[in-house]
Formats: structure tokens, C-alpha cells, sequence
């Protein structure tokens, strides 16, 4: 699994987060995601699924699941 994120679409919910702490964190200043890891391990694909899933501005992109 790739991860991609559109920073420009982020709103700053931080959905992400919550969903798949390893992999997405947010900017101090805006709160706009910031991708920790763009290769998670298998273990982690399903927490990521769910933080695209529950994104409110669809800016986290997955391929290759």
C-alpha cells in the first residue's frame, strides 16, 4: 500500500490521526496532516483504509492495496 496526501485539501479534522496515529499526524501551526509513512506495514493498511474512508476532505489517496 502507497500513501499519498494533498496537503492543499486538508481541512484539519484530524480524523487521520485518530484513525492511524503511526502514519498521519498534523502541523503544529494549521493542523494540516503531515504522512509519517508513505509504506505502512500490512499490520497497519486496515487503520489507514479507515482514515481515508473517514477523511471529510478526501486528501489521503491510497494504490496498490
Amino acid at each position: 500500500m502507497k500513501v499519498t496526501v494533498d496537503e492543499d485539501k486538508c481541512c484539519g479534522a484530524g480524523s487521520c490521526v485518530l484513525a492511524a496515529p503511526d502514519v498521519f499526524d498534523q502541523r503544529d501551526e494549521d493542523g494540516v496532516v503531515v504522512l509519517l509513512d508513505a509504506e505502512p506495514p500490512a499490520e497497519l493498511h486496515l487503520a489507514v483504509q479507515e482514515a481515508a474512508d473517514v477523511c471529510p476532505a478526501a486528501a489521503i489517496t491510497l494504490s496498490g492495496k
